[in-house]
């Protein structure tokens, strides 16, 4: 059996989260429509009777704003090093721009093979899709070129297949059913974040991290506690919602999620609170679980 590791990387909001979930058919990483979702290196594990694939979702490479961008940049430039292969993912449905030129340049530091994974081609149409080949092809020697649809699962099959063709190990680190390296704690976490970055507005999402503090699992019913954690009183009020309702909600759907992870019922408490300027302190980022995802 072949094995190797294979890194996603790309601009904010590209897909990469969808890709990975489409790849082991399971929700691993959260998914929503703001860019700058996934926050920690998350490792989906594809296993087959030919190959076991440990895909890395990196966070989004963009231009950082504070300690926390300087971070995510950093764990994403990380997994260009020591890895068998690079899906470089792009949204056929944007324009080439600065963000992709830049990876792009940083990509040429690398050893590594370089896969374009041309994602959302069910938003243009051939032509459009050629143009973007030609484009990028113009910018870029690449090992190979697949265009995909994450979303529909169009055409993910074919990516794994030219993956495979370029592992260089004969190791399997991991169970065949395990799917992914994140521990329940840090997975309930994301989903109750997920919760807020669907059902709060735009400003919110950016400022917004959640710690799940304690759960404890009984032979009918799994106890959760989650801290979401805010910059500002005015976000905190925002999550709260008028009456306690945004939080009951956020709680409501998260709780869904959460029974379905672990086949049980579950109680679930969720804690607001405001730690001012988290983002930019080293010591809150360590906190929070920054440094580490499998705790």
């Amino acid at each position: 059996m072949k094995s190797g590791l294979a890194s996603i990387v790309g601009r904010p909001n590209t897909g990469k989260s969808t890709l990975l979930n489409s790849i082991v058919n399971a929700k691993v990483a959260i998914t929503s429509d703001v860019a700058g979702t996934t926050r920690n290196t998350i490792e989906g594990i594809y296993t087959d009777e030919e190959a076991q694939i440990i895909f890395i979702d990196t966070p989004g490479i963009h231009k950082p704003q504070n300690k926390l961008g300087r971070f995510l940049n950093r764990e994403s430039y990380s997994f260009l090093r020591n890895i068998d292969v690079i899906l470089f993912l792009v949204d056929a449905s944007e324009r080439v721009g600065t963000g992709d030129e830049f990876i792009i340049r940083t990509l040429k530091n690398t050893d590594a093979p370089v896969i374009l994974v041309i994602n959302k081609i069910d938003k243009i149409n051939d032509e459009e899709l050629l143009y973007k080949i030609n484009t990028y092809n113009d910018m870029y020697e690449f090992s190979d070129i697949v265009p995909i649809s994450a979303k529909n699962d169009d055409n993910v099959d074919e990516l794994i297949k030219v993956v495979k063709t370029y592992l260089s190990d004969s190791n399997v680190y991991y169970d065949k059913t395990q799917i992914t390296n994140l521990s329940p704690k840090f997975m309930i976490s994301e989903l109750v974040r997920e919760k807020i970055l669907r059902l709060t507005n735009n400003e919110v999402p950016h400022s917004v991290t959640c710690v799940t503090t304690h759960y404890e699992v009984k032979d009918d019913i799994v106890s959760v506690y989650v801290d979401i954690i805010v910059d500002r009183d005015s976000l905190k009020k925002i999550i709260i919602g008028k009456g306690g309702l945004m939080l009951k909600e956020i709680g409501t759907q998260a709780r869904k999620d959460i029974e379905d992870m672990f086949d049980k019922k579950v109680y679930l408490e969720l804690y607001c609170k405001t730690v001012p300027k988290w983002r930019d302190k080293e010591t809150h980022l360590k906190e929070l679980g920054f440094s580490k995802t499998n705790e």
